[in-house]
């Protein structure tokens, strides 16, 4: 267990003994990828931790229940579920999103309005849904998963970065809404990450894609849990409306 794990341990189990039982963390898109790695980090950390995910079969080891974010009534009922079997999420890491890319004059405006309803307006359906129980605890974790792009912009990507762009506006409204209730809000933007998919790239691409970034190396889903993990801890009590990179200096803050 890394240092990040260890110090989000320690206050989940100190805001523990203060409560009948652990805190319950919801990551959205939590059967795969970054969702996955950081439901276990959070798991790790000492919450009880639900994933969602739309089909297939989830991974084991958590408990899980079915969501499509892209529809209000699947959202409902899978908090319907969560807080009559389980209880009231507490932490909230509004993960689940898509791509489609493609260069502006090919994309399709089914295109682009698809990754916004699922990444952007998707993320307003899980937290809208959540704020309900936040407000009933007094205190909450929103933690939207951004990209990198959202504020630097890429090319191809029209439609994913104006999505993840609205997350920090959205974020901000949240915290600005929530914060005198005890809820924060803050999106954590990833930069390249390593994953299925980048690791079908070629050596040359890869080199490419790397020299963009000051580290020059592309980032671990792990390294992105860890700071999740911090995000959703006591000790990240003062700390909303903040974008918070984890991109190898690629943005530079912006």
């Amino acid at each position: 267990m890394g240092l990040y794990a260890k110090v989000a341990r320690y206050f989940a189990l100190m805001a523990e003994n203060l409560r009948d039982s652990p805190a319950i963390a919801l990551v959205t898109g939590g059967n795969r990828g970054i969702g996955l790695e950081i439901a276990r980090h959070l798991q790790s950390a000492g919450f009880r931790t639900v994933i969602t995910y739309r089909n297939g079969t989830p991974p084991g080891g958590f408990e899980s229940v079915v969501m499509d974010v892209t529809s209000t009534d699947s959202v409902d009922k899978a908090f319907e579920k969560i807080e009559s079997e389980i209880g009231i999420p507490e932490i909230i890491v509004a993960n689940a999103g898509i791509t489609k890319d493609g260069l502006v004059l090919r994309m399709s405006e089914e295109d682009f309005e698809s990754v916004v309803n699922a990444n952007l307006t998707g993320a307003f359906r899980v937290t809208k849904r959540a704020v309900k129980g936040l407000l009933k605890l007094k205190r909450g974790r929103i933690i939207f998963i951004g990209s990198v792009v959202g504020s630097v912009g890429a090319a191809g990507q029209v439609n994913y970065s104006a999505s993840k762009s609205g997350l920090l506006g959205m974020a901000r409204s949240y915290a600005r809404e929530l914060g005198s209730r005890g809820i924060t809000a803050n999106v954590v933007a990833p930069g390249f990450v390593e994953t299925d998919m980048t690791a079908t790239l070629d050596e040359k691409r890869r080199g490419e894609i790397a020299a963009q970034v000051p580290l020059g190396r592309f980032c671990s889903a792990e390294e992105i849990a860890k700071v999740v993990a911090f995000i959703a801890s006591d000790s990240a009590s003062y700390i909303t409306g903040a974008l918070i990179p984890v991109d190898g200096g690629l943005g530079m803050g912006h």
